[in-house]
């Protein structure tokens, strides 16, 4: 039996600004069949650049040296500067499964000699660009990963480290106008999308960015069974007053069950805080107009009444399997926040639990 390992892809803060997110996303999961474990959205202090800058270079590797210098200085370069008024954010996912560092390799690609059209995420979404003496006069590698199991170990370690400062939910990453309308909304990637790796959630994430809003928040996340009750909630009057009060119930526990692999009526109470078996991820969108940008593209609950393009037309099947949650006002968008706690430092403790503590 294969030993499950852990590894990890950074996605640039230019891949993040360029909205090309989902799309590498949705390679890394399709094309590895790996299970995401852990991410965690990060604004890197100029301690940890340098940490982790100086881990980049390795002399074990001499065939490689050349691409880990560029990979180097992009990092020391890129990763703690300011562009655009906007602080640099990077996208840390965690990934787990038998021969995973190996399997990221393969996907992520080699950014110097890649002469495929779309194989790689470095061939689609990279740039390495020479003049006519060889030297790189544009180096951009779109994700920065590591392929050695032990230096795997050290960086996940480090980001850890820093992940209660330098990560989390950056919704002051951004400037914005003064004037501007600027609002936080969540949204929730739906299990149906995890039921075996696949590029849909990634591809959820692509229709979104077309709102032009940024990704301030992102966590892998496991609803229990109490949180379920509590994020649906205002659902169950409304279903009792359609249905009847047993149908109505019957109908909610449904939809609880679907997100968190357990109905209310068949757990002990002292099972209902613990995560549930079914995965999501929760993002938080910011920028001008979110909440009614993201239910635009959203589309509505029932994906046969979608519009094309949306994404419960792309990717729903019924009204509850319908892909993805986004929330219907500011206010709700707090009260759902705080329910799946969004704050919460999971990834740290992902890595921890798995290395153990040392």
């Amino acid at each position: 039996m294969q030993t499950e390992e852990l590894s990890y892809a950074i996605i640039t803060p230019y891949s993040m600004r360029k909205s090309r997110t989902g799309g590498i996303i949705a390679r890394l999961i399709s094309r590895t069949g790996l299970d995401l474990v852990a991410a965690r959205m990060f604004a890197p202090s100029e301690e940890l650049v340098r940490r982790y800058a100086h881990t980049i270079v390795s002399e074990t590797e001499p065939a490689h040296r050349a691409t880990q210098e560029l990979i180097h200085d992009y990092v020391l370069e890129n990763f703690g500067a300011k562009k655009d008024r906007q602080q640099s954010r990077v996208l840390f996912l965690v990934f787990r499964g038998p021969d995973a560092s190996e399997r990221i390799r393969a996907t992520v690609g080699h950014i110097t000699h890649e002469e495929t059209s779309g194989e790689t995420i470095r061939d689609t979404f990279g740039d390495y660009v020479t003049d006519d003496s060889g030297k790189v006069i544009y180096f951009e590698p779109a994700v920065v990963a590591e392929f050695n199991r032990n230096a795997i170990e050290r960086d996940l370690k480090l980001w850890a480290e820093f992940s209660d400062r330098d990560g989390g939910v950056l919704d002051q990453a951004v400037q914005f106008p003064k004037d501007a309308k600027i609002e936080k909304t969540l949204v929730l990637i739906k299990p149906d999308n995890f039921k075996f790796p696949n590029i849909r959630p990634g591809g959820v994430i692509e229709v979104f960015s077309r709102t032009g809003l940024y990704i301030v928040g992102f966590k892998v996340h496991r609803m229990s069974v109490a949180q379920a009750e509590d994020f649906y909630g205002p659902v169950l009057p409304v279903l009792q007053e359609k249905l009847g009060h047993n149908k109505g119930r019957d109908a909610w526990e449904d939809i609880v069950e679907f997100m968190a692999g357990a109905r209310p009526s068949d757990t002990f109470p002292e099972k209902r805080d613990e995560p549930g078996t079914e995965k999501c991820i929760a993002l938080v969108y910011q920028g001008e107009d979110a909440v009614r940008k993201i239910r635009e593209v959203l589309g509505p609950t029932d994906p046969a009444k979608a519009p094309p393009g949306s994404i419960r037309k792309e990717f729903g099947q019924t009204i509850m399997i319908n892909a993805a949650h986004a929330s219907d006002s500011i206010e709700n968008a707090k009260r759902e926040m705080t329910i799946v706690r969004v704050e919460e430092n999971n990834f740290k403790a992902l890595i921890e639990n798995f290395y153990g503590r040392q």
